[in-house]
């Protein structure tokens, strides 16, 4: 297996020229096909443009990782592909456009009348059905789009309210943690006095004892002498 850094490059951008091959021999043929042929040929077309323009994409994300010194011809193979789709999309835009028209203009020639037939032949009604089932179709796309849009908004309410609600906890527990850390502080200030005056309550005791024992000595001596 090839593991170089330019492999899945280059078998992007065959299979994108595989895709472009197809796609330019399909829109070519389609000139000799009639209307419906047309249609499906041009349905397969769109697919394959889909499929093509995913392998762009996916060579425009394995050039980052070719080395710089190979990147600017890649570059260059990067913005042919690109052209070529672009081109491609273009023709099969105009060729659509061409057989909308085709299809208009027949549609608009004269055709019998029948009091029992509304709507036209089955054809016609069958198209009818068919652009009203890809509209409810869509009107229902829509719709799940714009419930799936306010479900993630409320969940990012959400989130925001929460992140909001830890952010307040946070600071009250730094508040708690700050009140804490002052009565800590002023609790061993008031420890060290009561130490600092015990000792000096010592040595005055010490004082008054040695000042009494002397006394003492003194009255004795005096008595003896």
């Amino acid at each position: 297996m090839d593991t170089s850094p330019t492999a899945l490059f280059d078998s992007y951008e065959q299979d994108f020229k595989q895709f472009i091959q197809i796609i330019s021999e399909k829109l070519e043929a389609d000139e000799n096909q009639d209307g419906e042929q047309r249609k499906a040929t041009l349905r397969r077309v769109e697919m394959e443009l889909d499929e093509a323009d995913e392998m762009v994409s996916q060579m425009d994300i394995e050039i980052q990782g070719i080395p710089q010194s190979l990147r600017p011809g890649y570059q260059t193979r990067l913005r042919t592909a690109k052209a070529d789709l672009s081109r491609f999309k273009k023709m099969f835009k105009d060729v659509s456009a061409q057989l909308a028209r085709a299809s208009l203009l027949g549609s608009s020639s004269p055709r019998p009348y029948s009091s029992d037939d509304p709507y036209g032949s089955s054809t016609d009604r069958s198209r009818l059905l068919a652009g009203t089932a890809i509209l409810e179709d869509g009107t229902k796309r829509l719709q799940d789009s714009h419930r799936l849009a306010l479900e993630t908004e409320e969940q990012g309410a959400d989130i925001l309210l929460n992140l909001r609600q830890q952010r307040e906890q946070i600071e009250n527990s730094r508040g708690t943690l700050e009140m804490a850390n002052s009565s800590i502080s002023r609790a061993s200030n008031t420890l060290t006095g009561m130490i600092r005056r015990m000792y000096q309550q010592r040595f005055v005791t010490g004082a008054i004892i040695a000042i009494l024992v002397l006394l003492i000595i003194i009255v004795v001596w005096s008595k003896l002498s």
